[in-house]
């Protein structure tokens, strides 16, 4: 009955969304990608509402019923059929009743399984299409028969486009780039070096004030800094921001400027006050082998400070067949990046203990623990003046416990953590 009661709320809104579409006429880009899909939506909304009305998916609502909620601009009503139906009847009263409606949407588009994109793709048509990243070993791979499956299911907005359509695509990352040839319209690319369309160079993690690096399109330059945040893939998901800007004809300079106070998303490399003087580097939203690795590579990065480097690393879900190798090639991976502790947390990432031993980590620095609770009250124990936190875990693992209990200001965990909503904090 449930799953029946979840096809009709699903179908009607999907129903309402395009008449709404279709009334309003408002242009809308859209954010897919294995890799960064709701960093770069909300970097995008940071640059164009410095021009425009823009409303962007709420959190990472980016599934079959994600889209049509952005569209309609209506919550998450979770498992209360009562809210579902006032849903519903809001939806109604916005086709009814003529609103204010934004100009632009900003909608993030993912994938659990094979057909949730392409199905989507077949009614939204966006002005512009942003494709983020891949990666050898995709998240949510259980669920389809092979990683080239996941990449095409990715590819469907590319495929989708017309001449009307601009997409913008990762240059540095090749199985993305390579989507070039099915664009029908315009394309546009990003990455770290000319003869990206929008390039980013001179790249620098400051801890204390985020990262910073250098914009260079045809004509202009700028430079950019995002405050708060740390690594590399915030670089990526600025500079799609910025390509996004060049489509629209937002100047640079401008564009930049703006991306000063982007408000991150929390659990994306987001630097925290500790316990004890202590530092947290905020990564708990999800996991992924590539996403892992840039992690530690940050980590590696960090200039040395008074206290210690602990690494903190959860299961990686959903990769199906690759997962016992990823755990094992992610020890290998914490053993070098330069930490001085590793806690690993959950049965998964029992790889990451044992190859970062095999690696010769010492063993007197290196835990195991079954669940973020007991991951949390050790470290809760251990961590002291200086040390520089990295935690890191699949959603399923919920890492963000972990930080909530050595983060200095545990009163402000429903505005600067993930899944503190109500639902989450039964479960």
């Amino acid at each position: 009955m449930k799953e029946i009661f979840k096809k009709i709320i699903t179908a009607s809104l999907r129903f309402e969304a395009k008449l709404v579409l279709k009334k309003y006429k408002p242009k809308v880009v859209v954010v897919t990608g294995s890799v960064g899909k709701t960093s770069t939506k909300d970097a995008i909304y940071t640059v164009l509402a410095t021009t425009f009305s823009v409303r962007k998916t709420s959190k990472s609502f980016n599934a079959e019923i994600g889209v049509p909620l952005t569209i309609l601009g209506l919550p998450n009503a979770w498992n209360d059929p009562k809210a579902w139906l006032k849903n519903l009847l809001d939806g109604f009263l916005l086709l009814l009743v003529p609103h204010k409606y934004p100009e632009w949407l900003v909608i993030e588009v993912g994938a659990d399984k094979p057909g949730d994109i392409a199905s989507v793709a077949k009614w939204l048509h966006p002005e512009v299409a942003v494709v983020t990243r891949l990666s050898d070993v995709p998240v949510h791979v259980e669920f389809f028969a092979s990683a080239e499956q996941v990449r095409y299911e990715k590819s469907q907005f590319v495929l989708a486009s017309t001449k009307k359509t601009t997409v913008i695509l990762n240059g540095d990352d090749k199985l993305v780039s390579s989507m070039r040839p099915l664009a029908q319209g315009r394309v546009l690319t990003y990455g770290s070096t000319m003869p990206a369309d929008v390039s980013g160079n001179n790249f620098k993690n400051n801890f204390s004030a985020g990262i910073s690096y250098l914009a260079s399109t045809k004509n202009q330059k700028a430079p950019v800094v995002v405050e708060g945040v740390l690594g590399r893939q915030h670089m990526y998901t600025t500079l799609a921001a910025l390509a996004v800007a060049e489509a629209l004809g937002i100047d640079l300079v401008n564009a930049a400027a703006a991306l000063k106070n982007n408000d991150s998303p929390p659990g994306r490399m987001k630097i925290l006050r500790g316990i004890r003087d202590s530092w947290i580097i905020d990564d708990t939203y999800n996991s992924s082998p590539i996403a892992a690795s840039e992690a530690l590579d940050t980590l590696k990065q960090l200039q040395p400070t008074t206290g210690r480097k602990i690494a903190v690393l959860g299961d990686m879900l959903e990769l199906g067949t690759h997962s016992p190798a990823e755990h094992d090639r992610l020890g290998c991976k914490a053993a070098a990046s330069g930490a001085n502790q590793i806690y690993t947390v959950g049965s998964r990432a029992q790889g990451i203990f044992s190859s970062a031993r095999a690696a010769g980590f010492s063993t007197e620095n290196l835990f195991c623990f079954h669940d973020s609770a007991e991951a949390a009250v050790a470290l809760a124990q251990n961590v002291g003046p200086g040390d520089i936190v990295l935690v890191k875990g699949s959603q399923g693992i919920r890492m963000e416990k972990i930080v909530e209990k050595i983060m200095a200001e545990p009163w402000r965990a429903s505005e600067l953590l993930v899944r503190q909503e109500t639902e989450w904090k039964r479960r």
